[in-house]
């Protein structure tokens, strides 16, 4: 991930910024990869400080041990209230071994609505010296206050070329080619797929759930995965199953099994809904029924477009 990153236009962009000593207060990087985001965000880490991998400094902001760059949360966490409280008691203090501070935080869209509140002041005026990178995999959650104090740095899909270089500098796989036509351009997801393992019965799920046209069929299949333990990946993996229909559809080329289920709106409204869905997944604990619901919806959508064109 960190080669890509480096030839991102968000990264030129920051990089630019540091050079020329215009940095912002505040920075949202758009990044749609749950499993690289706190990679990247070193990556951008090291070049507010104008560090590298090879140097002490550049080690220690890697380890997350050098004291003027804190990253948020824990590893495996969320970013709490608590969390919240103890990073604007940090701000306050002086940096120890630099003129400047920068605080990280991993999977900001996870975050509540009173925790992105409870950073707006500090977001739009933060004490001399005090920066932050905000690392968000959807915008949807991102509450418009917030957006509106920051400046976005959004990192496109990658290409399947990138992507399959990448999985290759990591390690020769039969599953590489297609992990890497089939991604989205999500390098998480290109991983995922090469690895193999847990994301056959996640693919498999995916593609149920996306070609099911039936309305009376809707309720049998949410209820075979409303317990599925990768509920976030089958999500994420519908979203990408979508998103390649549409491309389908749009190109004129052979159409896959899903793009063969929809018409082109539907599609268009299905990988929206999607998004969504993955943005509301941390306020509904009844997977289930979200599934259900998202699925009806699809499948209705489908129906009113037929009908506009009947």
């Amino acid at each position: 991930m960190e080669k890509l990153i480096l030839t991102t236009t968000a990264y030129r962009t920051f990089v630019n910024d540091v050079r020329l000593n215009r940095l912002s207060h505040a920075y949202m990087l758009h990044l749609n990869d749950v499993k690289n985001m706190r990679v990247a965000l070193k990556a951008f880490a090291l070049a507010f400080f104008g560090e590298s991998a090879e140097t002490v400094d550049g080690r220690r902001i890697l380890k997350e041990s050098f004291p003027d760059c804190k990253f948020f949360p824990e590893e495996g966490k969320k970013f709490t209230a608590e969390a919240a409280a103890a990073l604007l008691d940090d701000c306050a203090m002086r940096p120890l071994e630099r003129d400047k501070k920068l605080f990280v935080i991993c999977g900001f869209n996870d975050c509540s609505p009173l925790v992105q509140n409870k950073l707006l002041k500090t977001l739009e005026e933060p004490p001399a010296g005090v920066h932050f990178i905000l690392g968000a995999t959807t915008l949807a959650p991102v509450l418009d206050t917030v957006k509106s104090r920051v400046k976005a740095l959004a990192v496109p899909p990658f290409t399947e070329a990138e992507i399959l270089g990448e999985l290759e500098r990591k390690g020769a796989s039969p599953l590489n080619a297609e992990a890497a036509a089939s991604c989205g351009g999500i390098l998480g997801a290109a991983e995922n797929m090469s690895g193999g393992g847990w994301f056959s019965e996640v693919a498999e799920a995916a593609r149920e759930v996306c070609t099911t046209t039936r309305a009376e069929d809707i309720g049998a299949v949410a209820a075979k995965y409303g317990d599925i333990k990768y509920k976030t990946e089958l999500l994420t993996e519908m979203g990408l199953l979508y998103h390649r229909a549409v491309k389908e559809k749009v190109s004129g080329k052979a159409q896959g099994e899903v793009a063969k289920c929809w018409l082109a709106p539907t599609l268009i409204y299905a990988a929206e809904s999607v998004d969504k869905a993955c943005a509301d997944l941390k306020f509904n604990a009844f997977f289930q029924g979200l599934l259900y619901d998202l699925m009806l919806r699809i499948t209705e959508e489908n129906d009113r477009w037929l009908k506009l064109q009947a």
